[in-house]
């Protein structure tokens, strides 16, 4: 079954899009922030902003998602 029509894998791939988005964007910020308009960087930018701007809830959503993968 894929991600899209499974609710918590779906979860868990947003949840490593926006932390890998955001780890990127730390360490090469120009690339993400040249290219923020382009149709393939833009939702990564997105993802990026998102974690750096609720970086306390995503790391909540984290630790909850891999207590949830470890229970289940």
């Amino acid at each position: 079954m894929t991600a899209l029509f499974n609710f918590q894998s779906l979860l868990s791939v947003l949840l490593l899009t926006i932390c890998t988005s955001t780890y990127m964007h730390a360490q090469f910020p120009s690339l993400m922030d040249r290219n923020k308009e382009n149709y393939f960087v833009g939702p990564f930018w997105k993802c990026a902003r998102v974690g750096e701007r609720l970086s306390p809830w995503v790391a909540g959503a984290c630790f909850v998602m891999a207590g949830v993968e470890f229970v289940g």
